[in-house]
């Protein structure tokens, strides 16, 4: 069994070993959490395990895990029913785009882009971003932490 993951990405490099991490992740609509108050995006999600899958294991196995952006200044999204909590979504990787196309620029555009022309966009201040695993998912099915306490 692979170890869980913690990473951190401060930059356009880090995140994209983030986005190959939660390639093919599911997301629920209602783990999409918007907390704009602390300028704070989580997003729970269903991810398969890549190091498990290309060690040669038998059956892919998925795992709870949690994406949080940082210092988000604005958070929208296009083709997403945010007022469809049980929505299902397929998250196809993510990117950053500096501000200004200047690469020493530490402000810019995050995007997470999903299956079927979904977007969220993140304005941050400076890229900070955290995937932290939680567990294995025994349901594959998602978090489900939105209805949670």
């Amino acid at each position: 069994m692979s170890p869980q993951l913690k990473m951190i990405a401060l930059d356009a490099d880090d995140l994209a070993v983030i986005s190959t991490q939660v390639q093919d992740a599911r997301v629920q609509t209602a783990d999409i959490i918007w907390r704009q108050g602390e300028k704070r995006l989580v997003v729970g999600m269903s991810r398969l395990d890549w190091e498990q899958t290309l060690d040669g294991e038998a059956e892919p196995r998925r795992l709870v895990a949690a994406l949080r952006f940082d210092r988000v200044l604005a958070c929208k999204s296009r083709n997403i029913d945010l007022a469809a909590p049980e929505t299902v979504l397929d998250l196809i990787g993510i990117e950053f785009h500096p501000r200004d196309g200047r690469a020493d620029e530490p402000g810019g555009s995050a995007l997470l882009l999903f299956a079927d022309g979904g977007a969220i966009r993140l304005d941050v201040e400076c890229l900070e971003c955290e995937l932290t695993d939680l567990g294995a998912d025994v349901l594959g099915t998602g978090l489900g932490i939105a209805g949670e306490g």
